[in-house]
């Protein structure tokens, strides 16, 4: 999906320390994004979706999170980073520096090494999700958002971005994805990028 809203969240369960309601099995569905081409039932495979994604860090170590949720359901809530798939022949960081320009409107990023792997499954708007993700890291010293180019699916399933602190995410009960992030973002602040991508666990509903 590509982001919606502006630094200020709006929305249900968007609005900075606001309890979004949604359990853990609900986020799962939506722990990344899918485009258009997705298989019509949600319980046949798809073909592997290649998706980049940004930890993008503002110059307080903050970091911006989209607030998802189910179209049909709405009261079903997580946060996830910016991302999406890859179109065409571009590069992964190609896709990456696009998708934040769509879902943030943020283009002056300096992109850093791919700091994790994962891959996911899951059902999410009626249609099946299956992906490997790889997430870079980003910097940017500016913290203003606003949206251009979403889709349908994305004024439906996405309420606003916020920045988060760190002590603001491990206080939080709310749905993060991937679901060590904050333990992840915890050493990355702590110790840097790691020397090689760290492959998480797959996450598989």
């Amino acid at each position: 999906m590509r982001g919606r809203g502006a630094e200020e969240p709006t929305g249900s369960g968007a609005a900075d320390g606001g309890a979004a309601g949604g359990d853990e099995s609900a986020g799962r569905r939506a722990a990344a994004e899918g485009p258009a081409d997705a298989a019509p039932d949600a319980q046949e495979a798809t073909a592997v979706r290649q998706v980049s994604r940004v930890v993008l860090l503002d110059p307080d170590d903050r970091i911006l999170l989209l607030h998802g949720f189910e179209p049909d359901r709405p009261t079903e809530t997580w946060w996830f980073t910016p991302g999406g798939g890859l179109e065409g022949t571009e590069s992964r960081e190609e896709a990456a520096r696009r998708e934040l320009a769509e879902e943030t409107g943020l283009t002056d990023v300096v992109l850093g090494p791919v700091l994790w792997k994962r891959h996911c499954a899951f059902p999410f708007d009626g249609r099946r999700w299956e992906q490997d993700e790889w997430y870079y890291l980003g910097r940017t010293d500016r913290t203003a958002t606003h949206t251009g180019g979403q889709t349908d699916l994305e004024r439906r399933s996405v309420s606003g971005l916020r920045w988060w602190t760190w002590e603001e995410l491990s206080a939080s009960r709310e749905t993060v994805y991937p679901t060590r992030l904050v333990e992840l973002l915890r050493t990355l602040l702590d110790d840097g990028p790691p020397d090689a991508p760290v492959l998480l666990e797959t996450e598989r509903v």
